[in-house]
């Protein structure tokens, strides 16, 4: 809870107990800081369960989906398997040219990296 929140809390407090005429305990004010509390934090959890079960659910018609997809249309997943053979022939070339030009990447990968950090720094300080 923020101090302006708890200020707001004190405050409206203070006019309550102020008309009430029963005597309130010292702690009431803690206690119902902790209610509070504790009402948030189970709020919070909830919203956390929720999303994990949506993520399961999504999971699980993901998986469902391309069972499906699998029984549905074979042609289909069979160019799927020989695009991947042919993507993990075209790395392992992939692989092998850049063993042999690895200065010119590395020297590339710096000036990208240098160019994305300045990039960067120059969006946050904008916005600042």
């Amino acid at each position: 809870m923020s101090k302006d929140s708890e200020a707001k809390f004190d405050e409206m407090l203070f006019r309550v107990l102020k008309r009430h005429s029963e005597p309130v305990p010292a702690d009431f004010a803690d206690k119902m800081l902790r209610q509070i509390k504790k009402t948030e934090n189970e709020k919070t959890l909830a919203r956390v369960i929720m999303q994990e079960r949506l993520a399961l659910v999504g999971c699980i018609v993901l998986g469902i989906i391309t069972i499906v997809a699998v029984l549905v249309f074979p042609g289909t997943t069979i160019n799927f398997t020989e695009l991947a053979e042919t993507s993990a022939d075209k790395i392992t070339q992939t692989i092998e040219a850049a063993r042999y030009n690895w200065r010119l990447y590395a020297v590339f990968a710096g000036v990208f990296l240098f160019t994305a950090y300045s990039f960067a720094a120059l969006l946050v300080n904008d916005s600042r």
